[in-house]
């Protein structure tokens, strides 16, 4: 096969349809990065996303979610919000925008042993004191819940520990579910591919243990090993839905640094659905800026920010 030299390729004129193509998304472009919300739009966007996520959208992030969504309408070759509000709520909205709309107004801050107490009292403290008991990884096993998962850092991290106090306890076994509201997070956490800087915070005898460096390294990426991906699964879910479709209670819940962004009834009606969820005696991990104060439901703090369902 022949092959052009860089500088034929660089100074061979393109084809005008070519061109047009080009000149077209370069206009779309610019449109929908000269897009603005008005009031009414706004009002709509902001509803919706209270009203079905739960996440307060006072107007000083009306900025905010105008950038995040001109990168939709840049994708779609949209040139104003009007015209971009029809498709989302038009009848076929659900089906082929929604979710990226919910993709691109969520947010998904994580990292690796975010809040590293918390990991220290699960792997110190309440694993040596309950396991063995039933549902505690000995005859059945210990059924863990990232509520809000985004990319996998929280739940790998998880992993890694239960994966640590496995290595001491041979027939200790355990289940991490892992949800979130994001489709594309939800993907990405499946991967398990992350960039060094991203696993910097992972223990050194963790990262030798339980990650894997790509073949080429120039590139710098990191995967979980298959072993921990194995534990772990996906699954959407709207942690404002009436019925999350989980039949299973769990003995330990992650649900840290989600509510702080509900208004205070969605952060109650939360919290009473992951009560249903817990089993008796089970531990539920909030926020290092986030509390149980004022919600009427038997829990117990064992820890800053950590809380236990009574027997």
């Amino acid at each position: 096969m022949s092959m052009l030299h860089p500088t034929e390729k660089k100074d061979r004129p393109l084809p005008a349809t070519v061109r047009a193509s080009e000149d077209e998304v370069s206009s779309f472009s610019a449109l929908a990065g000269r897009a603005t919300l008005n009031e009414r739009q706004f009002k709509q966007l902001s509803a919706f996303i209270e009203r079905e996520l739960g996440i307060k959208m006072p107007v000083t992030k009306k900025i905010m979610l105008e950038s995040r969504l001109q990168k939709r309408l840049r994708v779609l070759r949209v040139s104003s919000f009007e015209e971009y509000l029809e498709l989302v709520f038009g009848p076929d909205g659900a089906q082929s925008e929604m979710l990226h709309m919910i993709d691109a107004v969520t947010t998904n801050k994580t990292d690796f042993f975010r809040e590293p107490d918390h990991f220290r009292n699960l792997l110190g403290m309440i694993l040596p004191e309950r396991y063995g008991m039933d549902g505690w990884g000995g005859r059945e096993p210990l059924r863990v819940w990232s509520t809000a998962s985004s990319t996998g850092e929280e739940p790998y991290t998880l992993a890694m520990v239960l994966e640590e106090f496995r290595s001491h306890h041979s027939d200790f076994s355990y289940r991490i579910l892992a949800t979130d509201i994001s489709t594309d997070v939800l993907e990405r956490g499946r991967q398990a591919i992350y960039t060094e800087d991203r696993v910097e915070p992972v223990p050194p005898a963790y990262r030798q243990k339980y990650l894997l460096r790509s073949r080429n390294r120039s590139d710098g990426l990191i995967r979980v090993k298959p072993e921990l991906r194995s534990r772990v699964t996906f699954q959407r879910v709207n942690l404002m839905s009436d019925d999350f479709g989980l039949r299973e209670q769990f003995e330990v819940i992650f649900c840290r640094n989600v509510i702080i962004y509900f208004d205070r009834s969605n952060q109650i009606r939360l919290i009473r659905k992951l009560f249903d969820h817990l089993r008796p005696g089970g531990y539920l991990f909030l926020g290092h800026s986030e509390t149980l104060a004022g919600v009427e439901l038997p829990f117990r703090s064992v820890a800053p920010t950590i809380y236990r369902k009574p027997e």
